[in-house]
């Protein structure tokens, strides 16, 4: 018999509510996703649970269950899984800390600030390195040491750090005053004295001051969050017996990846928003398989950024583009294979009015290239799936059906 291979089109952030502008319909239901709906109508539909009580509703707990790792047992922080992917090696003592280049209000008291962007608005690569190699040489020492990594999001390092302290994402706070949610509890107070020090030299730097004579956001401040220590996930080969890759633009994917012995597959242009090379990802991923990998997990970051920024039109374009040249490569190609099983779906829902994560169910498809199950379904979005009635209660228990391990 032969040996099934398996994709998971993971699109970060899809999932939302009904929208008033788009006739009460959601942006996943007013998308226009062909591919997707087609896979819909030939295979088996539901919905999910990703994030277990209890946990934060971020793309770290989400992705860790949907790529079959319990987070109840194997997540440590998300900062952590970034650092593997940055090649930082992490000692047992070091606490790993996710760092975003934020752009803060200019107003005169730190706690009357208000969160502008989270992403600075998506600052690039080499000038976010510019102010980190600046923030090294104004803030770090023996115990703390902080690496650039891509866009907005980068690491800071603390050895023999605090761990426990209360920290909030900088995207749950957008156009919100920060005074209420600096660092919380031990250690805090150092973390939050770093950010203040960080707000009153990086306005100043050249980067900073270019970006602003053009109309563009500065990085003007450091957020901290997402703390942990060194993970240690079981290999995904050992745990479900099959050879497989990750395709991802953010460090925090390609870390679960390399955590868990998953190849991790550099696709030249994939960028984590709307501007990534879609195309270049559906071709990679098929790619894998053809060379002989078993399973691959192609991660989409781009509507959850859309979602982040609340922009409608960003977010169902960006849908649009995993199904047009995504899915339908996918579907394009299928014939090359005897035996394929594709998934869609989601790993939490980033509603366009909050600006962030919820822990809302997210609705799945799976299609069986050899099983086609012809039935009333016509279209994939949140309402239809919830409407078959079925429903798995884990990211784990639904991956364990996908790849017919129940």
């Amino acid at each position: 018999m032969t040996k099934c291979k398996y994709i998971v089109v993971l699109g970060d952030g899809m999932p939302d509510y009904k929208i008033e502008q788009l006739g009460g319909k959601t942006p996943l239901e007013a998308a226009h996703t062909p591919n997707i709906d087609s896979l819909a109508q030939k295979g088996e539909m539901g919905m999910v649970t990703t994030v277990p009580k209890g946990f934060p509703p971020g793309s770290d707990v989400a992705n860790l269950s949907v790529m079959g790792y319990e987070p109840e047992f194997y997540y440590t922080g998300r900062s952590p899984l970034e650092a593997v992917s940055m090649g930082v090696d992490l000692g047992e003592e070091d606490v790993a800390f996710r760092c975003n280049l934020v752009t803060l209000s200019e107003d005169e008291d730190f706690n009357q600030k208000v969160m502008v962007d989270y992403s600075a608005g998506e600052i690039t690569s080499s000038e976010a390195s510019q102010l980190i190699e600046e923030v090294n040489q104004n803030l770090s020492d023996e115990n703390i040491q902080f690496y650039p990594g891509i866009s907005y999001r980068h690491l800071m390092v603390w050895k023999g750090g605090a761990e426990k302290m209360e920290l909030i994402p900088p995207h749950d706070i957008s156009d919100g005053k920060i005074g209420p949610y600096l660092p919380q509890g031990e250690g805090g107070e150092i973390l939050a004295g770093l950010m203040r020090k960080a707000g009153s030299f990086l306005p100043g730097h050249p980067v900073n001051q270019s970006r602003k004579s053009i109309g563009l956001k500065p990085a003007n401040c450091l957020w901290f969050w997402g703390q942990g220590k060194k993970p240690l996930l079981k290999p995904f080969r050992e745990k479900f017996g099959l050879e497989g890759s990750v395709i991802s633009a953010v460090d925090l994917i390609k870390g679960i990846g390399m955590c868990a012995e998953l190849r991790v597959v550099e696709v030249p242009g994939a960028t984590g928003n709307i501007h990534t090379d879609f195309f270049g990802k559906g071709r990679a991923a098929l790619q894998e398989l053809i060379e002989g990998r078993d399973y691959v997990y192609l991660h989409i970051e781009a509507p959850d950024e859309a979602g982040h920024q609340g922009d409608l039109e960003t977010k169902i374009k960006a849908i649009e583009e995993i199904d047009e040249k995504i899915v339908g490569e996918i579907i394009r190609n299928m014939d090359r294979f005897e035996n394929l099983r594709v998934m869609v779906l989601s790993d939490h829902p980033t509603p366009l009015t909050l600006k962030t994560h919820t822990a809302d169910q997210v609705p799945f498809v799976i299609y069986d290239h050899r099983d086609h199950r012809e039935g009333s379904i016509s279209f994939f979005h949140e309402e239809t799936a919830a409407a078959t009635g079925i429903e798995f209660l884990s990211g784990v228990q639904l991956l364990k059906y996908f790849l017919q391990k129940n």
